[in-house]
């Protein structure tokens, strides 16, 4: 079993003790450190209200009916919006002027684990001071429950079609010229929310026909639900035999999106954002941001159309800080995650469904197509573990003094760009671990890249 505290949410496995999984007990604990936070400043007398949404995980209606009895409990009234979207449940916040909101879901972890993602009242993730607070109150047990007639109440409204519209109404998501194209789309939902809603979304946009794939939103997912390639082999094999136009794969959350091309072959989750950068840059001058460990394709497409890429921290909410420090006008993640500021500072696969379907029937182009105008860079993924009492954090400022003639960021970790290519070195926050990751032209080249690095880390650890 596990259980980890991070100052994102709360995120853990199902069953077992107390403090070692996500038991029942845990899921009252962190959702009563979370509301007294939310307190803090506000009038006594206030009632607040929270926002509630959920994948659809088997355990969701379970964690569901802990995490809303104890806003009732502490005295809030809870808007439940049922099953609903990360993106959908940051703009249910917004919408309804809460206080906050929590979003059930463990994104792409598979079907045992669930978590708390914690949300302010702006829709937006913690940031590291207040999620570290709520850990604290959570430590301290240092909250109190309402008396009788101080309880909250509940109320259930369904914000599916307000997300859809929302989507619909973005001046860069052409309508028209989506009905135009008569696109045959598919989507994989993996079991999850997304197939209660992208479907939806594609007919609004007017998508010929959709292609339901894994879109019976029980949470039994189809297979591993996070959305990389080695997990798409038997969609791919599906859209190459029904000839469609696009797929697009989303997360059971529906906060990354990955897409495959008309032939069968992956997009490749690391260009969602370049493509719609790209399309955003070319309507709206700007700036763009990515995190550390994000493909470098996003600083050409930048460059090419005259903005200033920034990269951030790890982590949604060190993007977005990011991106509201620089007035980027697009940013996310390589992991299928795009920003859209005019829609809201948050991951949202529908908006880039939107943007990506605009920019394909503008393009008139093939998906295939469209992935080949794009400069092609491979990453490779590796870790290497240390024997416990080995200090990491001189490892890593070693390995910057070593190639201190580079280019190095040490904003989060240990970020090294050579001329062609670059490596990314992160420490583990619970296990001597340091993770690697390495970009260049070829995959032959980014591994002897990540080979190199951690020959230099065996030689400084004498190990």
């Amino acid at each position: 079993m596990a259980l980890i505290k991070s100052i994102s949410g709360i995120r853990g496995t199902i069953g077992g003790k107390s403090g070692e999984g996500l038991s029942p007990l845990d899921l009252v604990k962190f959702t009563a450190a979370y509301l007294t936070w939310v307190k803090e400043g506000k009038n006594d007398r206030q009632k607040l209200k929270i926002v509630v949404g959920r994948d659809a995980r088997l355990s969701g209606e379970m964690v569901n009916s802990l995490v809303t009895g104890t806003l009732i409990g502490m005295g809030a009234d809870v808007i439940n919006i049922g099953l609903a979207s990360t993106p959908t449940t940051e703009l249910a916040v917004v919408a309804e002027k809460a206080d906050g909101g929590i979003i059930l879901t463990a994104s792409h972890n598979p079907k045992q684990w669930n978590a708390l993602k914690l949300l302010n009242q702006n829709g937006e993730f913690l940031n590291d001071k207040e999620g570290k607070k709520v850990l604290q109150i959570a430590d301290n047990e240092s909250f109190i429950f309402a008396e009788v007639d101080d309880l909250g109440h509940e109320s259930v409204k369904d914000y599916t079609e307000f997300h859809i519209q929302h989507v619909l109404e973005l001046g860069l998501v052409n309508v028209e010229m989506i009905k135009n194209a008569k696109f045959r789309v598919a989507v994989d939902a993996v079991n999850s929310v997304g197939g209660t809603i992208v479907p939806k979304l594609l007919k609004a946009l007017g998508v010929a026909e959709v292609i339901e794939i894994n879109c019976v939103a029980d949470g039994n997912f189809a297979h591993n639900p996070e959305p990389v390639p080695e997990n798409l082999i038997v969609t791919a094999d599906i859209v190459r035999d029904t000839k469609v136009d696009v797929c697009f794969v989303v997360d059971p959350d529906v906060d990354r999106l990955a897409i495959i091309n008309e032939d069968g072959t992956m997009f490749n989750e690391e260009y969602t954002l370049v493509a719609v950068a790209d399309y955003v840059l070319s309507h709206t001058k700007g700036n763009t941001v990515s995190n550390l460990s994000s493909s470098r394709a996003l600083r050409d497409i930048t460059d090419l159309h005259g903005g200033i890429y920034t990269p951030s921290a790890v982590g949604e909410v060190n993007v977005t800080t990011m991106m509201k420090a620089t007035n980027a006008v697009i940013g996310g993640e390589g992991n299928g995650g795009v920003i859209y500021p005019t829609s809201h500072y948050g991951r949202d696969s529908m908006v880039g469904i939107g943007l990506f379907l605009s920019h394909l029937a503008n393009s008139g182009l093939k998906c295939s197509e469209l992935r080949a105008m794009y400069p092609f860079y491979f990453i490779s993924k590796n870790k290497i573990e240390l024997t416990s009492g080995i200090d990491v954090d001189d490892i890593l400022l070693k390995i910057k003094d070593k190639y201190r003639n580079e280019k190095v960021n040490d904003i989060d970790g240990v970020r090294i760009d050579f001329d062609k290519e670059w490596v990314h070195l992160r420490k583990s926050n619970t296990e001597p671990i340091i993770r690697i990751y390495s970009e260049s032209k070829t995959i032959e080249r980014a591994n002897l890249l990540a080979e190199r690095i951690i020959a230099d880390i065996r030689e400084i650890a004498g190990i």
